[in-house]
């Protein structure tokens, strides 16, 4: 084996086509989907305090929205919905005319080429924040399950393309699964949020979607930050109930666990850079602490190295044009 001085690993170091020429990881455009806030209304376009640069939209200011995603060659966008109305059981999420059936509508009358992705929970439709039907202050799995189908099939029903059950529910991607192969939605995928922690990243993601827990947390179903092997477990369940993809959340501080879900499965693997890392880096930039672009691509490249096939950013629009 050679060693210095004929081995000088620099050499391929030197030039930035040498570089681009040996580059071991890369992601592009066609990796990244965008998530989007909708809210109830007209002629809504409210910056979100928490997360300089993402925004809630009414389902009217959709269209041109979405034409410049589109326009950048995003291939997808997230939907999570805050109704005018939130009640025990979380009912606005699945009616026919909630705000993101509306939403979903407005998206394929105007790019109808771009995949639409929703969000599958009830924490932004309960009065109680939390992610399914509370029981004598406990979060009811197998009741909250029929509810999650519900919503899901609605979602399908308006023309979303993939459903995505965030909620950590036991037994809620067989449950939709079923629902969905039952009324002919066979062919819709399912991107399961398979290994969602409890994380403290979320906070700004809290106040966009106006999904903070009015008591207690959500501990007792989000999975524990320090588990890894209880991650490969959720996996294996979702993949076995009928997930196509599966995601882990967060991304930065849950590398490990992306590389460890990477190695084991086959089958693609998403990785949601969360509200809380995109806030950071926002506000060191604001402060001129950080070069913003270096460190968002150098943040996806890591992701993308870890094992991720798909990565959820709101960094994504900033992103494809910098790219």
């Amino acid at each position: 084996m050679a060693v210095f001085p004929q081995l000088r690993l620099r050499r391929l170091r030197r030039t930035e086509a040498l570089r681009v020429l040996v580059r071991e990881n890369r992601f592009d455009v066609g990796d990244l989907i965008y998530p989007m806030f909708v809210v109830e209304g007209k002629s809504i376009k409210q910056e979100i305090s928490s997360m300089p640069g993402i925004f809630h939209y009414s389902p009217d200011q959709l269209p041109a929205e979405v034409e410049e995603v589109a326009g950048l060659k995003l291939p997808a966008v997230l939907l999570f919905g805050i109704p005018q109305n939130k009640d025990e059981t979380g009912s606005s999420a699945y009616q026919s005319d909630g705000v993101v059936q509306k939403a979903i509508r407005a998206i394929k009358s105007t790019v109808p080429e771009l995949l639409v992705i929703t969000d599958v929970c009830l924490c932004e439709y309960t009065s109680h924040g939390h992610c399914g039907i509370v029981s004598n202050d406990v979060i009811d799995n197998d009741r909250t399950l029929p509810l999650l189908a519900k919503m899901a099939l609605s979602h399908v029903e308006a023309g979303a393309d993939i459903v995505a059950p965030s909620d950590m529910m036991d037994g809620r991607v067989k449950v939709i699964r079923e629902t969905l192969d039952k009324k002919g939605y066979e062919h819709i995928p399912i991107l399961s949020y398979a290994a969602k922690y409890a994380s403290a990243f979320y906070e700004p993601f809290r106040e966009a979607a106006e999904s903070t827990p009015q008591f207690g947390d959500r501990r007792s179903y989000q999975m524990d930050p320090p588990n890894v092997r209880e991650a490969l477990r959720e996996v294996d369940q979702d993949i076995a109930e009928g997930a196509d993809i599966i995601m882990v959340k967060p991304a930065l501080a849950y590398l490990d666990v992306i590389r460890k879900v990477h190695d084991t499965f086959n089958c693609p693997l998403a990785a949601y850079n969360v509200s809380g890392e995109y806030a950071m880096v926002k506000a060191a930039c604001q402060q001129g602490w950080l070069d913003e672009r270096q460190v968002v691509l150098e943040t996806l490249t890591a992701i993308k190295r870890a094992g991720a096939d798909i990565i959820l950013t709101y960094h994504a629009k900033d992103v494809a044009q910098w790219l």
